[in-house]
């Protein structure tokens, strides 16, 4: 309303400011040119006011405007928050040590009741793989050397979009801490893992530097009772941990659709003897053979895929060349290994088949060192009928050349010959905690001779619980 009473005010004043010459003619009267400046005067007043108005109006409608924007400030800033962390899952520990470092320590607590028909390799309870041959006699216990905990580690960024960071991993399967009746519990701990990282995220480029996985490690089996020893070890399943460096680069960084990724890695030679296994002084470590990998992964939303190969040449001489060599003076480790994964709907499926020869350093062939040739695989059918509820179904099958492992008997051969392995399992998760009932059949077929054949079962039940930080 002040607006329009302003324009018309201001329209009037021209027009009377327009006209003024006509009334100011020398011809009017002194009196007519007193009413028309009485009345410009008045007028100006008027348009005078209008203005303060107006100039009040704006800075009124300033005011508003800018305790609008706080107000709209302050939700956002509400509605941005992180929201606070659920009393069922608190956030993991996190601390800082050396300046610009910040550590989290994460891990879980896994405890399993057991019952046997016979003993196992690689040991009874949780790193329970495969019958050990001539055993006999059920057994029963508990273990809980599955308990593991690890640090990570994030660092200070450095030139050119470069971050530090490092990993370090343990668990307690390092053996126990003497031989007494009371040894079995007191569990010494094992450290698995503990490598630097440089990463950077605007190329899609990692480096990590030290003791890690190697390339051949791929999907894992689901289990509460085999973490640690996973299911199919010595039965289709590969991998094991080396000092090493890996380089892993996105080769399609920021794109959309599928993400490819190239994994390089070179990692510390390894062979059982002759020399010492302790002491560096291997035929693994002999000269510089490191073991080469590379590995191509892919993955988009619910599935994913890798292909692996693996190199490595052994001098079976040893470090000096002052041990005897048998069969042959060397061995090259050869592997060849492809994995998928995919998850339609409530279903998860996933496994991996090889093919290669004197591949024990990654645990093929049932830890047989020599030079074997083998093929294997396993694969897992897991179905979720509620978001806790999940039963899920292995199997695994590893089958050595049966002339190659007669040949290499009393050389690195055990005389092992196929493994089998099934087991089923029904988990209950929710949130950090986990229960499952899982059963273990594992058939081995073996010789003693060469030429005799043989075959071993063996079955283990489990009670597990897991509680994740």
């Amino acid at each position: 309303m002040n607006r329009n009473r302003l324009f018309l005010a201001l329209a009037a004043g021209l027009g009377l400011l327009l006209t003024a010459p006509v009334f100011a003619a020398p011809t009017r009267k002194p009196s007519e040119v007193k009413t028309l400046r009485a009345l410009i005067d008045k007028q100006q007043q008027q348009l005078d006011q209008q203005q303060q108005d107006l100039k009040m109006l704006r800075d009124q409608l300033k005011q508003l405007e800018s305790e609008q924007a706080q107000q709209q400030s302050q939700i956002q800033a509400q509605a941005s928050a992180p929201p606070p962390a659920a009393p069922a899952k608190p956030a993991a520990p996190a601390f800082a040590s050396a300046p610009g470092v910040t550590v989290a320590l994460h891990g879980w607590l896994d405890a399993t009741f057991f019952s046997q028909n016979r003993s196992f390799v690689y040991g009874n309870g949780q790193n329970a793989e495969y019958p050990l041959k001539g055993s006999n006699g059920s057994l029963s216990g508990g273990d809980v050397r599955n308990t593991r905990f690890w640090l990570d580690f994030s660092g200070a960024k450095l030139g050119g979009g470069w971050t530090t960071g490092g990993h370090l991993e343990m668990d307690f399967f390092g053996g126990n801490n003497g031989a007494s009746a009371y040894s079995q519990s007191q569990e010494i701990p094992r450290l698995r893992q503990a490598y630097l990282v440089l990463a950077n995220p605007d190329s899609g480029s990692t480096i990590q530097i030290g003791q890690q996985w190697d390339l051949m490690l791929g999907n894992v089996p689901i289990s509460l009772t085999h973490v640690a020893f996973p299911l199919g070890i010595g039965a289709g399943w590969l991998g094991w941990r080396y000092p090493g460096i890996v380089w892993m680069q996105d080769l399609n960084h920021g794109a959309s659709g599928p993400h490819w990724r190239l994994d390089l890695g070179a990692f510390e030679g390894h062979w059982n003897g002759p020399g010492d296994n302790l002491n560096y002084l291997t035929a693994g470590n002999a000269g510089f053979r490191p073991q080469l990998e590379a590995r191509l992964h892919v993955d988009d939303g619910d599935w994913s895929a890798y292909g692996v190969v693996h190199y490595a040449k052994v001098s079976l001489s040893g470090v000096g060349n002052a041990a005897p060599t048998p069969i042959r003076s060397s061995i090259t480790s050869e592997g060849a290994e492809f994995g998928a994964s995919w998850k339609p709907g409530a279903w998860l499926f996933q496994g991996n088949v090889y093919t290669g020869k004197g591949l024990a350093s990654v645990f093929g062939t049932e830890a047989q060192f020599g030079d074997i040739k083998e093929t294997g695989g396993w694969g897992q059918a897991s179905y979720f009928f509620t978001p806790n509820w999940s039963v899920n179904g292995f199997y695994a099958i590893g089958k050595n050349n049966t002339s190659d492992v007669v040949t290499w008997l009393g050389h690195g051969s055990l005389g092992y010959l196929k493994n089998r392995q099934a087991a089923v399992s029904v988990l209950y998760n929710n949130g950090p905690y986990g229960i499952g009932l899982e059963w273990l059949h594992d058939v081995l077929d073996y010789t003693n001779t060469g030429l005799d054949r043989n075959s071993v079962s063996g079955n283990q039940l489990s009670l597990s619980a897991i509680y994740h930080f």
